[in-house]
């Protein structure tokens, strides 16, 4: 399975959805903040990125934004 990037500054959310993802076999990298999300997400390929919209230090729409500008 293609491996998923998960951004949620919930710790406790993202861990559950961690754990849900991992007992459907999916693999899943973490990260709990905006700034280290794009990191993750340009440095990588995923099959998907769960964004949480409201992030400290980037919202995922800013997050958003900026991945889409960055393939065009």
């Amino acid at each position: 399975m293609k491996p998923v990037l998960l951004i949620e500054d919930e710790e406790k959310l993202a861990r559950f959805i961690e754990l849900e993802l991992r007992h459907e076999s999916f693999p899943v990298t973490v990260a709990y903040d905006g700034k280290q999300g794009l990191a993750l997400a340009l440095q990588h390929e995923w099959g998907v990125v769960l964004l949480d919209l409201m992030l400290p230090g980037m919202d995922g729409i800013e997050e958003t934004a900026f991945r889409i500008g960055s393939l065009g």
